[in-house]
């Protein structure tokens, strides 16, 4: 019972920081064009 008192709390943690790198991810326009990169690498840009 006692592992619970430092488990949840650090499973809470480790998910509220998971959930902040998502929304700042969200807010720098990581996702825009996720098929962009996929179509480039198929032309060649001299």
């Amino acid at each position: 019972m006692d592992s619970l008192l430092v488990l949840v709390p650090a499973a809470l943690l480790l998910g509220l920081l998971a959930l902040a790198a998502f929304l700042w991810a969200l807010r720098n326009d990581q996702y825009d064009d996720p098929d962009g990169a996929a179509g480039r690498i198929l032309f060649d840009d001299e």
